[in-house]
């Protein structure tokens, strides 16, 4: 039925308190500023037969308890089916702690307390649907992604080698540069929401405050570029093994600590915008299909051989993290996965939205292997 598409977008605060504990990294660190508020954007699109519903969350990780809360919440209030609702964050690593890791203890009452969030984003944007068009571009941004791990000299691959070491020969692995863009408007051509993706890690700022990484700034970016307000939200493509270094050339002169995330937000939204003004007026849709599909699979994790859980037993046994502090952490997490359970249940999302496909995959998936 033409015209009978409607999409609404919005946000909620989500940044947890000073002091919290903060995931991804080798030690535990403990919030001591926020440099920029954490959101839960999110969008909702409906047909008139079909509503799908997105969540983006500027954290590291949504655990499966924090997505399946949060979905019941938004599909006991406002009726969108659970297997139609697609919750993700954005990697950053300058948010609460998640899952306790690395010796970094989990925030629970955060993880308890935020899927409300979640929802209320989600709750918000469904009621503030309204006739909208939709319309899809491409662009790419190849500077931005390379592959952190690198042949040697002696064939041996490090991951992180170092700034210009005189053993590098060559990165392993591929990149994707493309930078999809899905932009909602009204249709007097107002922007009610812009969704992006990358395959690139968090870039990082190497201290303690609370921040949303680029995922955030690259939305700041890009409605400066547009001059108006709208949810704007970048998600992750796989970037497991993908970084914003280039170990080939000298460390980069940063004259402040968020030089780096900005510089690659702002290249993404510059080329978000150029992309987004490639399209033509017949380009958008009124009418697009939507549909979604959830499937559990069962994956059996990796397990440290005998040989390798005794190594690390050993290792434990007569060092302390003070020795070596990345050999300590791997011989531990050695141990931890030795009791992880036989088989581990994962949810993988699709989602249709005209003639783009949406994959959301649980983890921090390698592009190599999502390519294999």
């Amino acid at each position: 039925m033409p015209d009978a598409f409607r999409a609404g977008a919005a946000q909620t605060c989500i940044t947890p308190n000073l002091g919290c504990h903060l995931e991804g990294n080798w030690t535990d660190r403990l919030a001591d500023h926020i440099h920029d508020d954490l959101y839960a954007k999110a969008f909702v699109l409906d047909n008139g037969a079909t509503r799908l519903g997105i969540v983006v969350a500027d954290l590291i990780m949504v655990s499966r308890e924090m997505a399946d809360e949060t979905k019941r919440l938004v599909t006991e209030t406002v009726g969108i089916p659970a297997d139609h609702l697609l919750v993700t964050a954005t990697h950053t690593h300058y948010g609460p702690s998640i899952f306790g890791a690395l010796g970094t203890p989990a925030e629970t009452e955060y993880c308890r307390a935020v899927p409300r969030r979640l929802a209320d984003a989600l709750i918000l944007a469904e009621r503030r649907l309204q006739p909208a068009q939709l319309g899809w571009a491409f662009g790419a941004c190849p500077t931005e992604v390379r592959n952190r791990r690198w042949r040697m000299k002696d064939g041996s691959v490090h991951t992180n080698p170092g700034y210009q070491h005189p053993d590098l020969v060559e990165p392993v692995g591929p990149t994707d540069p493309t930078l999809p863009v899905m932009i909602l408007r009204t249709p007097e051509r107002r922007p009610i929401g812009v969704l992006a993706n990358l395959g690139l890690h968090y870039v990082g700022s190497g201290n303690t405050d609370i921040s949303s990484d680029y995922f955030g700034e690259f939305g700041r970016a890009l409605q400066r570029c547009a001059g108006a307000e709208f949810v704007c939200a970048m998600t992750n493509g796989c970037f497991g093994d993908i970084n914003n270094v280039d170990f080939s050339r000298p460390p980069p002169v940063s004259p402040h600590p968020y030089h780096r995330l900005e510089r690659v937000a702002n290249v993404c939204a510059g080329e978000a915008w150029k992309t987004w003004n490639t399209l033509w007026e017949e380009d958008y849709s009124a009418s697009p299909a939507l549909g979604a599909a959830l499937r559990e699979l069962d994956i059996v994790p990796r397990r440290p051989t005998p040989e390798q859980l005794a190594t690390a037993e050993e290792y434990l046994a007569e060092h302390t993290v003070e020795d070596d502090l990345m050999t300590w952490m791997y011989q531990h997490e050695y141990v931890l996965m030795a009791d992880s359970p036989a088989v581990v249940r994962l949810p993988l999302q699709a989602l249709r939205i005209g003639d783009v496909g949406l994959v959301g995959l649980p983890g921090a998936v390698e592009l190599l292997r999502s390519l294999a």
